[in-house]
């Protein structure tokens, strides 16, 4: 039997705070979407890292994984969809990408307004350069967790972003 111990992160702070001001409100909700907020923020700190030794940011980086994991040509619309940004933000970036000579654009044969991008060979090998640096880094962000632990948070956050996915969409 584990005996619980009670949080000493930066939310229980806040929480202990609030609970201080309105003792009867429930702030369970904001245990957890504060907790997974603040490892958002720390994660995106540290494992932008490798990214900026090669010159890129996370937004660009998601792109060119987009275009590497799913194997083919994408079109700045799918690019948006799969990578959960706007439009413009993905035009932009694909224009600077395209500029570091990582991404090549084809137009289409039948609609000259609709373009096909794809990742040039530089842009291929940097991706799988940074890939095994950034699982590597995650895996040591997540040593502390056994195996157990690691597979019941994965299915928790998956059961979670999936309830989200649905009510507020995707």
């Amino acid at each position: 039997m584990t005996e619980s111990v009670a949080p000493t992160d930066t939310v229980a702070a806040v929480v202990a705070q609030w609970r201080g001001i309105h003792p009867h409100l429930d702030t369970g909700p904001m245990e957890i979407i504060g907790r997974i907020n603040r490892c958002a923020a720390l994660l995106q700190q540290a494992e932008d890292a490798p990214l900026r030794r090669a010159g890129l940011t996370r937004p660009e980086f998601d792109l060119l994984g987009a275009l590497r994991r799913t194997g083919h040509e994408l079109t700045p619309g799918e690019l948006a969809r799969e990578t959960f940004s706007s439009g413009a933000a993905v035009t932009k970036r694909l224009r600077q990408l395209q500029d570091r000579g990582l991404v090549e654009r084809r137009a289409d044969t039948r609609d000259r307004r609709v373009a096909h991008l794809r990742l040039t060979d530089a842009g291929r090998g940097l991706v799988d350069r940074i890939l095994p640096d950034q699982l590597a880094f995650e895996r040591t962000v997540l040593a502390g967790l056994t195996g157990e632990r690691h597979g019941e948070l994965a299915g928790r956050l998956a059961e979670l972003l999936g309830q989200l996915e649905g009510r507020i969409g995707g």
